[in-house]
């Protein structure tokens, strides 16, 4: 019973996630798809140097948000597929630290150390 309770508070926990990434796209003009985010931008923004900088930087941030969306949906199926909290590498739990701290995460910390090194 504890575990279905942690399974719905972890989902609810992603869920929020999900919807406040969408949120900040479709505040900056993105429009989601599935998987794909689509920018539109003004054809007079890149009237300028200035405003193509500002375009790129807005382009930049939404790939970001889209890519944390797209680790935020993966750690939803596999909570539903019920090896969420599982390192992809060692098969080890991931911590729950780590888990409040990024709940998108695929690995553990030994594993995610060991990928920065190498």
């Amino acid at each position: 019973m504890a575990q279905q309770r942690e399974h719905a508070e972890e989902h609810a926990r992603l869920e929020e996630q999900l919807s406040s990434i969408d949120s900040q796209l479709h505040e900056q003009g993105a429009s989601i798809e599935g998987d794909e985010v689509e920018v539109s931008v003004d054809e007079g923004f890149a009237d300028s140097a200035h405003a193509t900088a500002e375009r790129s930087e807005l382009i930049s941030h939404m790939e970001q948000l889209h890519a944390h969306r797209a680790e935020v949906w993966a750690a939803l199926e596999r909570l539903d597929a019920g090896v969420y909290g599982i390192c992809e590498r060692c098969g080890d739990e991931i911590g729950p630290e780590r888990l409040e701290a990024m709940p998108a995460a695929r690995l553990c910390m030994s594993c995610k150390q060991a990928e920065a090194v190498a």
